[in-house]
């Protein structure tokens, strides 16, 4: 019997506002990592000693020290941006005198939280939803030294434009990167939703004029932060990589093609996402519009909307967006075509943004930029649905038609004899969600538009490796590679179970993002990668057996496509 799928806040919120849609030894992990599954007795390395204080421009930080990796959390970039502040560009932070205590995450943006619908998946991503401010503008940093010339790597989190945070999920913990692949690892709260990405410019005048992209002028701001700090915390302002997963994704394919951002990144890893179909300027001004009229306030209000608390804004800014937009497929996801659908998410004004990144076309600005793009399996996992094969039928046909349907049946049974039928159908259904095959299909196109440039190349990979948890049928979720390149599965065992097999890809996923942040090229032992093209599709398969495959998955993908 099927489970009733609940859509998840993920799902939800794509679905209403989306534009588109060397590994350490178990006795160093235990003592340096924090494990949430249980606690230990072995004797530990945390200290906050003096040595743990760095400079920034706007003052020393303080840290701690733990299992030989200095660790800085919650540093400020920017300013508090609620109240006056709200839609303005990011002001930076007032310096101060004393040494600032970086020892705990900062506030996340103001969003929704998450509704823990289904318990197994609760259980396997183990979220955190930290607590809320409009101070969130802090950085994360990890390193193994403040001293020496390190790769950099910056990473970006999920949850579209709408949700999400740098520390969302256990895997995001930087601590390993730094102490087994010589990186500095950094990651950054931004300004989401409502008070990211509203266009404010009719109603406050020339002030907001780049209020539509504020959240994404916030991201520029932090790799300008990067930039002027990063060499005191030991690294290389020249060797910086960004990169993120699902939302993440679709930020840095957005940053390459920023101008403003030109110049402050290297080399580029999209997961799982990329390539939004972003709403124009005036879609998101007709949002805009409408909330006005909807919340009785004169067109030029600013003050009372900056005023107003953040959860009546985001329910006014939702409904405004849900009478704005016809109704839509319910699938979303990266570079999906159609007419773009206006909602929380970076807009084309001419200015910030003057084309859809790696949608229409590579950006020219960053062709320079190696790039390394990917997804998962089972993309559309949502343990609360278990159909029967009759079940998943049904539900391809209804939206796909019956040749289809029965087509992506017989072709993923054919490749994946030994997977359940709930397993493969995370991989492609008919109900509204992400789907496995979609994110294949952008994958190719965003390498192909990468490849057009003739300039720097493009890495496809395909994460396939199936959890031993729950016999199997998670399969290799959205997040699920975030364990592994992150070098974090004794951290997220409640995902990976911390398996030797599990620790072993691990290590070899982890070093491929470091080389890749230090050299612009992903090969290292036991992983020899080739660039992608779009007459081979060549692809680096992550699983028990690391290896090069020819478009895995491609008659599969195909179909969809027809």
């Amino acid at each position: 019997m099927t489970r009733i799928p609940v859509l998840t806040r993920r799902e939800a919120l794509f679905l209403s506002a989306t534009a588109g849609i060397a590994a350490a030894t178990p006795s160093t992990m235990l003592a340096s990592d924090s494990i949430k599954t249980g606690a230990h007795q072995e004797a530990g390395t945390l200290s906050t000693p003096r040595s743990a204080i760095a400079k920034t421009q706007y003052g020393r930080v303080r840290g701690f020290l733990a299992g030989g990796v200095f660790t800085f959390k919650g540093v400020p970039y920017g300013q508090n941006t609620g109240c006056e502040n709200r839609w303005l560009p990011l002001k930076p932070p007032t310096p101060w005198t004393d040494e600032y205590p970086a020892f705990t995450y900062g506030a996340n943006c103001p969003q929704s939280l998450h509704p823990w619908t289904a318990i197994e998946q609760t259980f396997i991503q183990d979220w955190d939803d930290g607590w809320l401010s409009e101070d969130m503008l802090k950085a994360n940093i990890w390193t193994p030294s403040l001293t020496g010339s390190r790769p950099v790597m910056v990473y970006y989190h999920g949850g579209g434009f709408s949700f999400g945070s740098s520390y969302e999920l256990p895997s995001h913990e930087g601590a390993q990167m730094a102490r087994n692949h010589d990186v500095v690892q950094v990651s950054f709260n931004h300004r989401l939703n409502v008070l990211g990405f509203f266009d404010a410019s009719d109603i406050g005048g020339s002030a907001y004029e780049d209020s539509a992209n504020a959240g994404m002028m916030d991201l520029v701001e932090s790799l300008k932060w990067v930039r002027e700090n990063i060499a005191n915390f030991g690294g290389d302002p020249d060797r910086v990589m960004i990169y993120g997963q699902s939302g993440g994704g679709t930020k840095v394919t957005t940053l390459l093609g920023m101008p403003s951002a030109s110049g402050l990144m290297h080399r580029a890893a999209v997961q799982s996402g990329g390539g939004g179909n972003m709403p124009t300027h005036e879609q998101q001004r007709e949002v805009a519009r409408v909330m006005m009229k909807d919340l009785d306030l004169a067109p030029n209000d600013i003050g009372t909307l900056q005023k107003m608390d953040w959860h009546s804004l985001m329910s006014a800014g939702n409904a405004a967006i849900a009478k704005v937009n016809p109704p839509g497929s319910g699938f979303f996801g990266p570079g999906l075509p159609g007419h773009p659908r206006a909602g929380w998410t970076p807009s084309i004004d001419g200015k910030i943004l003057t084309m859809r990144p790696f949608f229409d076309a590579a950006p020219e600005i960053s062709k320079n930029i190696p790039v390394l793009i990917g997804s998962v399996s089972e993309e559309g996992n949502s343990m609360s649905s278990i159909p029967t094969e009759t079940e998943w039928h049904a539900g391809l046909a209804k939206t796909f038609g019956e040749e289809k349907a029965t087509a992506i049946v017989t072709t993923l049974k054919a490749s994946y004899p030994h997977k359940e039928i709930a397993t493969l159908s995370y991989m492609c259904s008919g109900r509204p969600g992400l789907n496995s095959l979609y994110m294949r299909n952008n994958v190719v196109k965003m390498c192909g538009l990468k490849h057009e440039l003739q300039a720097a190349p493009a890495y496809a990979y395909y994460f396939t490796w199936q959890t031993p948890l729950f016999e199997g049928r998670p399969g290799a979720w959205h997040t699920s590679d975030l364990q592994f390149c992150f070098d974090n599965t004794k951290r997220c065992e409640q995902g990976t179970g911390n398996t030797p097999q599990a620790q072993a890809l691990a290590h070899k996923m982890a070093a491929s993002w470091a080389a890749f942040a230090a050299t612009g090229k992903p090969s290292v032992p036991g992983v020899a990668w080739q660039p992608t093209d779009p007459e081979t599709n060549r692809t680096m398969i992550f699983d028990n057996e690391c290896r090069m495959v020819n478009d895995p998955d491609g008659n599969a993908r195909k179909i969809v496509l027809a």
